[in-house]
């Protein structure tokens, strides 16, 4: 048996393959290219071995068929056959990183990861055991059907959590804003839910079947910055172009919001009550939002009251006086009429 042509390049197969393994886990997952490399190494060493030997890891040995030179032959191959999907693994992660998607594409990873081990698997039982792979897979046809039917719930998730990583319409730190009005920061995507951290710093959990089924409107997209608009009913006892002025300068003295592209005051309406103004303005990102508003109502006190602005009462808390009912109080103003709350 050790003066056969086979023999020693199984042995030497089956070292490479034993000393890639304890390599492999030695190196851990911090050093992602230095593990590919190690693994390319030894991956190339049983190849060359098994090219030399003239032995096809994609058939079964006909040669050693019992006892222990049968072992080794289909350890040999079956060591191959694990390099070679580590491997293919490896420049997965490699292609993942070097294109920045380390965090977004976790669940396409695990998917494409699954997919090379069920190969391989496959190809470990039909090559190196001999059996057939056409039955195995009809038999396993029917029972993931049985998995299937009661596992809805779960396989729901999962593909809506495919469908959403492949359509791209949040990644890992976007701020989104469901059609119910939850919003939050992504924090998490995995194969059944998606986690958003609120600004109140609660995590809310959401199956992905039920994420997918709503609106997702993404706040940090084209980029980090936020619009705001604020409404502002100022008594109209001046001219507009007073209240302009005085609201540009709020905006002008406001250190929080971003200052290109300008902020905008834009006069919506005018009656004999109020101008009502709107102010428009960006912030760096939806978390600041809050401070950045809180700014500019404290602004907007001084500067109102500094140049002798009023604030008018809001549109609703308004009720209109027939003309019987001011008769009836003459002592009563027009203006106190007209004023007085619901």
């Amino acid at each position: 048996m050790f003066g056969d042509d086979n023999f020693l390049p199984l042995v030497l197969i089956n070292i490479l393959g034993i000393a890639g393994i304890v390599v492999w886990h030695i190196q851990g997952g911090n050093r992602p290219t230095g593990r590919l490399i190690v693994q390319i190494l030894f991956f190339t060493g049983m190849s060359f071995v098994l090219f030399t030997a003239r032995i096809a890891p994609h058939q079964p040995d006909g040669i050693y068929t019992q006892g222990f030179a049968a072992l080794l032959s289909k350890s040999a191959r079956i060591l191959w056959w694990t390099h070679l999907a580590w491997t293919i693994i490896g420049f997965v992660h490699i292609y993942v990183r070097l294109n920045h998607k380390s965090r977004n594409a976790h669940l396409i990873q695990d998917i494409a990861i699954a997919v090379i081990y069920l190969g391989v698997a496959l190809s470990v039982i039909g090559f190196v055991f001999g059996m057939p792979i056409g039955t195995l897979v009809a038999t396993s046809g029917v029972i993931a059907i049985i998995f299937g039917l009661a596992l809805q719930n779960t396989l729901g998730d999962v593909f809506s959590g495919i469908a959403l990583t492949l359509g791209r319409a949040y990644a890992i730190g976007d701020w989104v804003e469901l059609s119910d009005g939850t919003e939050g920061r992504v924090v998490e995507t995995n194969w059944r839910s998606t986690n958003l951290l609120t600004a109140t710093y609660n995590v809310v959990v959401l199956p992905n079947s039920i994420l997918a089924k709503q609106g997702v409107t993404n706040l940090s997209r084209p980029d980090e910055t936020h619009q705001i608009a604020l409404r502002v009913r100022i008594a109209a006892t001046q001219r507009p172009r007073l209240v302009e002025e005085v609201m540009r300068s709020v905006l002008q003295a406001s250190v929080r919001i971003v200052k290109n592209p300008p902020p905008v005051v834009a006069i919506k309406a005018i009656d004999a009550i109020a101008i009502e103004v709107e102010l428009q303005f960006r912030v760096d990102s939806v978390a600041t939002r809050t401070a950045a508003k809180n700014e500019i109502v404290d602004l907007l006190h001084d500067r109102c009251r500094a140049s002798g602005l009023s604030l008018a009462m809001p549109a609703e808390s308004l009720v209109f006086v027939p003309t019987s009912t001011a008769n009836e109080y003459p002592d009563m103003n027009n203006e106190a009429l007209s004023s007085r709350s619901v």
